[in-house]
């Protein structure tokens, strides 16, 4: 084994600091195998070689090996893999059926000899492992026997260890983070990348854990993430509206809401805190079209950021919905309000008519306002209710990543994002849309990861907590219908995997995956009487935390 390594207290050193030529591999060393670091490919030409020799010998020799055979020390892995493959071959030299081997006749196959090494496991042809089922009838062939259990079972144990172990290491060093260890917490990123070529990264854990990998990498070395440009982000957030239900939902419900809300209007307003190409649009337009007795003059107010190269994108938006519009005969005119952040648009801005029916819409909008003080959701909500608005319709993340502690947050993130990337795979087959999908989503986990203080603005919060918010607004609930209901129900139906489901929840809808709520649609108005009180400065913050 080399030279003994010497323990050094002190050291925060995740693995012994033996000599880089006898140095254990961590990862397996913290599953209970003994593996030298430059013995691992070794180990990888092993386990291929037992799985093709499992895999050519007969089932009560692989039945033996399971249950009467003893193997010495399987902590060293090297040895105990070499044992199996002594078993396979020792009963290649002595079969269990005496019979079998006493018959010799002119049909015999040609003799080769057994392999003798690793290697040679790879050399010996199918026709020689064959021979004999070759020159039967086929109609006296039996079946070729099925991959024995104990083989597909150990390759699926000891995927889902790595998977766990590499869990268990990312809360670890997001730990660590939190502790402000960040040298040992970089030194734990280098352990979690290696694991991660012994995990399928195409799905599942191993796809997830290193978009989090990324993430706490940029952490603690303080590069964060360059934020996409507007344009790029608008690009990837209509791939993700294309290849998963979770945006059409949230329009179709928010949509479903206002056209009730609208009802016996002749001239409704309907502002728009993200307009992003403006993809919510067309179906109102369309359903208003519709409408018993003729439908009304449609203003639409969308806020959106200001273009870079100096193009009036938002006009182009409207351009485009008004053709829509005109295609249907639906009076409609559109106005653009740019504005990097929400909290700079300001109530003049909007040019309200107090003779229309005002619908304010925000789709996973508000949470960008929950950063630390002076936190401007207060005040946004404040000038929301003093519009009077017939409805506003809220569209939020089912989950908490506003909580103070890193630790707690990453969690939640962890978990929130597993089970996000788990229903893309089921619906998108795609792969170019997905991987598009899957890039706004890592735009959402590096900033929840990377940042802390204003620069973090995906500060996503739960139902119970924006009915809270709302009510001390100056709001109070309107209750989504059961056509809402069966739009999101005729929606999931479009959707041709199972496992996505919708809720009612004290007139709210929320859509899961798996029974694991992840967005929550809402609706609300504003509550007859006086403006309430503005909070006292900071006040929000008791709100935030758990």
């Amino acid at each position: 084994m080399g030279p003994s390594s010497t323990s050094h207290a002190g050291t925060g050193k995740l693995i012994p600091p033996f000599p880089p030529q006898t140095q254990l591999d961590g990862l397996l060393a913290g599953a209970g195998y003994k593996v030298r670091s430059s013995d691992l490919h070794l180990v990888a030409q092993r386990l291929e070689s037992l799985e093709s020799a499992m895999v050519s010998s007969p089932s009560h020799v692989v039945s033996h090996l399971a249950s009467d055979t003893v193997h010495y020390n399987p902590a060293d892995l090297v040895s105990w893999v070499d044992s199996l493959l002594s078993e396979l071959t020792h009963s290649h030299h002595h079969p269990s059926n005496p019979s079998s081997s006493s018959s010799s006749s002119s049909t015999s196959p040609p003799s080769r000899p057994l392999p003798v090494d690793l290697d040679d496991l790879f050399s010996v042809p199918s026709d020689a492992i064959n021979w004999v089922q070759s020159e039967m009838p086929l109609s006296q062939q039996p079946p070729p026997p099925p991959p024995p259990p104990q083989q597909l079972t150990v390759v699926t144990t000891m995927e889902e260890d790595s998977g766990i172990r590499l869990v268990h290491a990312l809360m670890t060093c997001a730990e660590l983070v939190q502790r402000g260890d960040l040298h040992l917490a970089g030194a734990l990123v280098d352990e979690m990348t290696a694991l991660l070529t012994s995990i399928n990264t195409e799905c599942g854990i191993g796809k997830v854990a290193g978009y989090f990998i990324d993430a706490l990498s940029r952490r603690i070395v303080g590069a964060g993430s360059v934020p996409a440009p507007p344009h790029e982000t608008e690009i990837l957030y209509h791939h993700f509206y294309e290849t998963s239900p979770y945006l059409k939902f949230a329009h179709f419900t928010a949509n479903q809401a206002i056209l009730e809300a609208f009802e016996g209007y002749d001239c409704v307003h309907v502002i728009d805190f993200s307009l992003m190409h403006g993809l919510q649009w067309p179906a109102l337009i369309q359903a208003l079209a519709l409408r018993p007795g003729g439908p009304p003059l449609l203003r639409l107010t969308g806020i959106g950021p200001p273009s870079p190269d100096g193009r009036d994108t938002l006009r182009e938006i409207g351009l485009g919905l008004a053709e829509v519009a005109r295609s249907v005969n639906v009076r409609f005119a559109f106005r653009g309000v740019a504005a990097s952040r929400l909290e700079d648009v300001k109530p003049w801005m909007l040019q309200v008519n107090p003779n229309e029916a005002l619908a304010v819409n925000s789709i996973m909008q508000l949470h960008k306002l929950l950063g630390p003080d002076p936190t401007p959701i207060e005040s946004v909500l404040s000038w929301i209710r003093g519009l009077n608005p017939k409805i506003v319709t809220l569209v939020e993340q089912e989950v908490n990543h506003n909580q103070t502690g890193f630790l707690d947050r990453f969690t939640e993130a962890l978990y929130y994002y597993s089970t996000v990337f788990d229903s893309l795979e089921a619906a998108c087959q795609i792969q170019p849309d997905k991987a598009l999908a899957e890039m706004y989503l890592q735009m959402e986990i590096c900033n929840i990861v990377c940042y802390e203080g204003a620069a973090r603005v995906e500060r996503h919060e739960p139902l119970a907590k924006w009915r809270d918010r709302f009510n001390r607004a100056g709001f109070r609930p309107l209750h989504l219908g059961s056509n809402a209901f069966k739009q999101a129900s005729m929606l999931l139906m479009l959707f041709s995997t199972e496992g996505y489901s919708v809720e009612e929840n004290e007139g709210c809808l929320r859509l899961g995956w798996h029974s694991r709520p992840l967005i929550a649609a809402s609706a609300w108005q504003a509550s007859p009487g006086p403006l309430p009180l503005p909070l006292p400065m900071g006040a929000d913050d008791y709100w935030n935390d758990d």
